[in-house]
């Protein structure tokens, strides 16, 4: 394999026109398909993640249309010296299991391969050839293809350990081939001196080996499965077949029966799905109970404030998955061991299964974040159990954001959420936003537990003083824009200057949407962190789309978010968002956490989903003009499984439909951008 393709995650801007689209949305809007033609070579890398491992497959097809890989294999709970944030074991494989194989004697040869299909499974089906003559120095290949393969590559779901499920066909119309599949395995030994636990195994093998005579268009199965585990211990022998079909019930079951997306755009309901299943399947099972991955080869058996608790966990509920819910609590508990007298800042993250953390940036913000995720998180999973648990953190967040104002009535922090990646001062718009948005929510929740409302009622006054000081120091002309400066030292147009929308301040709606859209910050590839710069990060971009929804610019909003929704789902990097590019050598990684964001967009954004209360929520609904629908099927929170619909009745007035089993619908009327308030009775 030459360097570039190893670098395909560093490398994989657009081969193809930034327009141009190279895979096709299934039927079933659940999966995308490739079929190579004129567009070769063509390489990219896609991450898939289960309880104990995580794959990211780095794939391409060559320019004589054969199918290349390498897999790069995580193994979270197998920990490097030393134990840090990027301590798991990380092993690359190429391993070429065709190049093994034999066809009446003849080795596999001109491979072409007819197609790509993923559905949260890597399928490829290729036809090979076999050479013509035994005899001397001829090279030619056979006229007709030899076999049909396919290969169906995925991580287990449980198990510490990737699988590749190969299918061969006969393809000749009116001949026995002879298939010969080796015995084969493969072993790597790390240095004792680099594990947690001493040497770590890496093995390649493959079951059902043998020698088969295969008739006309009958076939032969066998798999391969890469795994590790602690030397001494023995190796695994999972049935793959049963692995597979967990990975399917998974992605069809747990992740594509709950919270259905539904509107006229097809590339929206196909990515939403993807989102899904994404920000769902990244839960790692730590020795210090489930914890929910950014991943990227990177970032595992940790939790942040920002990825974990403000990005992705307020979405859990609404999915309804039992385990994300379960990594939820579970984060927050761990947060909520460094609750302290003296109000010191919380860390930035917990890392090595719970054991040790990290807060190389200072205070990030991160009281704020931690708040913000688990009043939002506790009052949508309507569980007052774990409410009260989490009440204790809230208040402590809440604290401590309280007692780091600066005279200017907003919150001081050493950085945010780009730790230093760009100028920030003592202050920034992101940590005072999600502070306000936390005390809204936290006046709700307490409401729900009891809490006196003497103390509501100051969160309430609180969020009011904090949203004039905001108007106050954040408000600015900035680059002509009626928008926000990011912090007290930037004099340029910033990404996150959208957080204001996405909490709901709206005074200067109008200019910072403009600022958004205006070609300071957008590009094909989203927004520009910072004015001027090259450097775009999704997660900005997917908070801007939330808050332009939320704010009442459904048309100008849905347009840009089917563009890059579309350069995401159907062109070169597919088919999840990304951390940033291009941003040190982890640029373009497939992050989680921005999946959970994604679905945001369209819970908190389009639909405008607020919650209130355990069995209440506010909607602010809106719809693009191109559409007449849209609808969420089986939302889960609020303690009920629900649908929302979304119908334009007329120019200026829209029909929200809300459906339970056994119950008679809700049926309201209003104009888009109305506040409708929800009591699931």
């Amino acid at each position: 394999m030459n360097n570039r393709f190893l670098a395909c995650c560093l490398l994989v801007l657009a081969v193809v026109p930034a327009s141009g689209q190279r895979w096709q949305i299934g039927t079933d809007q659940r999966h995308i398909v490739w079929r190579p033609g004129a567009d070769l070579p063509h390489e990219d890398c896609v991450e898939m993640t289960g309880e104990a491992t995580s794959l990211v497959l780095r794939w391409g097809v060559d320019e004589r249309g054969a199918f290349r890989e390498e897999r790069s294999l995580v193994f979270p709970l197998l920990r490097t010296v030393p134990n840090d944030t990027h301590a798991s074991l990380v092993f690359r494989m190429a391993t070429d299991i065709p190049s093994l194989l034999s066809v009446d004697g003849f080795a596999l040869q001109s491979e072409t391969v007819e197609q790509v299909r993923f559905d949260g499974v890597m399928e490829v089906r290729s036809t090979w050839r076999t050479g013509r003559s035994k005899l001397g120095l001829v090279s030619d290949y056979a006229s007709e293809p030899a076999v049909t393969m396919t290969r169906t590559i995925f991580p287990s779901r449980t198990l510490p350990l990737t699988c590749e499920r190969y299918v061969l066909r006969n393809s000749s119309p009116n001949r026995t081939r002879t298939i010969y599949i080796p015995e084969y395995m493969q072993t790597f030994e790390t240095d004792p001196a680099k594990g947690m636990e001493g040497s770590y195994v890496l093995r390649a093998d493959i079951s059902g080996s043998g020698r088969f005579e295969v008739a006309p268009g009958d076939s032969v199965v066998f798999d391969a499965v890469f795994q590790a585990y602690r030397k001494g211990e023995n190796p695994r022998r999972p049935d793959v077949a049963a692995e597979l079909a967990a990975r399917r019930a998974f992605i069809r079951e747990d992740i594509g029966h709950s919270l259905v997306l539904e509107t006229p755009d097809s590339v929206l309901n196909t990515e939403f799905h993807f989102s899904k299943l994404r920000a769902a399947e990244s839960i790692i099972r730590t020795r210090g109970g489930y914890m929910h991955a950014p991943g990227g080869e990177v970032f595992y058996a940790a939790v942040w404030t920002n990825d974990q608790c403000e990005y992705v966990i307020p979405f859990f509920p609404f999915l309804g998955y039992a385990t994300a819910n379960e990594s939820a609590i579970n984060t927050f508990r761990h947060f909520a061991r460094f609750m302290n007298a003296d109000y010191r800042p919380l860390p930035s993250s917990i890392i090595a299964e719970g054991t040790d953390i990290w807060n190389g940036a200072g205070d990030r913000g991160d009281a704020a974040m931690c708040a913000n995720g688990a009043a939002r998180y506790a009052l949508a999973r309507a569980d007052r159990t774990e409410a009260e648990e989490l009440w204790p953190l809230v208040e402590w967040c809440l604290e401590y954001c309280r007692r780091n104002r600066t005279a200017d009535g907003v919150v001081a922090s050493d950085s945010d959420e780009l730790e230093g990646r760009f100028p920030v001062g003592r202050t920034n718009l992101a940590t005072s936003a999600l502070y306000y948005d936390a005390l809204l929510s936290a006046a709700a929740l307490g409401r729900e537990i009891g809490v006196k409302p003497s103390q509501t009622n100051a969160y309430l006054r609180q969020a009011r003083e904090l949203a004039a000081a905001i108007e106050r120091f954040f408000g600015r002309d900035v680059a002509g824009y009626h928008a926000y400066r990011y912090s007290e030292i930037n004099d340029k147009l910033r990404a996150w200057i959208c957080m204001p929308l996405v909490v709901g301040l709206s005074e200067r709606r109008e200019g910072t949407v403009a600022a958004l859209l205006g070609p300071e910050l957008h590009t094909e590839d989203g927004l520009l962190t910072e004015q001027g710069d090259s450097v775009f990060w999704d997660r900005s971009t997917l908070y801007a789309l939330r808050g332009i929804f939320r704010t009442g610019y459904a048309d100008k909003a849905g347009d840009f978010l089917h563009r890059f929704t579309a350069r995401r789902l159907t062109g070169d990097h597919v088919p999840y968002f990304i951390e940033a590019w291009p941003e040190g050598s982890g640029s373009m990684r497939q992050l989680s956490a921005e999946s959970g964001l994604y679905c945001r967009i369209f819970t908190e954004g389009l639909f405008g989903i607020r919650p209130t209360g355990f069995r209440s929520f506010e909607m602010t609904p809106s719809l693009p003009a191109a559409w007449d629908r849209a609808a969420l099927r089986h939302i889960r929170a609020f303690g009920s499984d629900f649908d929302l619909e979304i119908e334009r009745v007329a120019s200026d007035r829209l029909r929200v439909t809300l459906r339970r089993q056994d119950k008679n619908p809700q049926i309201h009327i209003l104009k888009p951008g109305a506040i409708l308030r929800v009591l699931l009775k």
